[in-house]
């Protein structure tokens, strides 16, 4: 039965990558498919939103390089809010090098990355070589890897052919590669004519540019419905940031936590949607 009509924690028994399993049992869980985007640059903003939207999220989605202020113990702070609200962290580094670059971008320097993020993800415009390069330090720590199939903003290159290569890429390393970020499922996209799908093939999709109440930012992003982005294109989780937080330098917590409430449901409303 294709994953898209399947639940996410029957899902869960069946992948052999840890970070997968947690994630989809977490999903499960907490009947959230919400991952949020704390896109943010001040080291109190970040933790203070984490720990509103804890509760009502699977994923939060970090870019640690942006934060102006960091150190060492914010990463202390985010495992420990990690553990405190059950969900999992995926630094969205989008690795794009030869893989003796990103396995020591991904293992070293000041952020250390693989040690504390159970999910990261790469450009696959290297080829298959980055893939080796991250497995390489990512696996024995039972990491996931996301390849980037698709982006949301308007005018992207990844698609047609890149995506079809990006895919074929994954099922070259399923142990290691767990899914993408694309705006629709992956099921039978890359295989040559008359290929017949392997049926255990399950890859996460999870989606950004989700939003309820615009279109788009001005600046090329462009948002879709969480019934849109699950229920119609069949995608597993909403990555969601500014709809959430909304601007910076003046985040309000009870509203934060409002909106985030109303996120997972949308999205977990829409998942039910798909599997009925």
């Amino acid at each position: 039965m294709s994953a898209y009509r399947r639940t996410y924690a029957d899902r869960a028994k069946q992948h052999v990558n840890p970070a997968a399993k947690s994630l989809l049992e977490t999903i499960e869980r907490k009947q959230s498919n919400l991952c949020v985007s704390v896109d943010v640059t001040s080291f109190n903003d970040f933790l203070s939103i984490i720990d509103a939207v804890g509760p009502y999220v699977s994923l939060i989605k970090t870019h640690v390089d942006i934060i102006e202020d960091f150190e060492p113990s914010l990463i202390l702070r985010l495992q420990e809010l990690s553990a405190k609200h059950d969900f999992l962290i995926f630094e969205d580094r989008k690795f794009a090098d030869i893989g003796n670059t990103v396995a020591l971008q991904y293992s070293s320097g000041v952020h250390k990355i693989a040690t504390w993020s159970h999910i990261t993800n790469a450009h696959p415009v290297p080829g298959p070589s980055i893939i080796r390069g991250l497995a390489a330090v990512g696996l024995p720590l039972g990491r996931g890897l996301l390849l980037l199939a698709e982006m949301s903003t308007a005018g992207a290159l990844a698609r047609g052919a890149y995506t079809e290569d990006a895919v074929r890429m994954a099922r070259g390393a399923r142990d290691f590669v767990i899914g993408f970020i694309a705006q629709r499922r992956m099921e039978g996209v890359g295989l040559a004519e008359g290929e017949k799908r392997n049926e255990a093939e399950d890859f996460l999709v999870l989606s950004p540019g989700v939003g309820l109440d615009v279109t788009g930012d001005g600046m090329g992003q462009q948002y879709r419905t969480p019934e849109q982005v699950v229920s119609e294109s069949g995608c597993d989780i909403i990555i969601v940031g500014r709809g959430i937080y909304g601007k910076l330098g003046n985040v309000d917590i009870g509203e934060v936590q409002r909106q985030a409430e109303r996120y997972r449901k949308a999205g977990w409303d829409a998942y039910l949607q798909r599997l009925n």
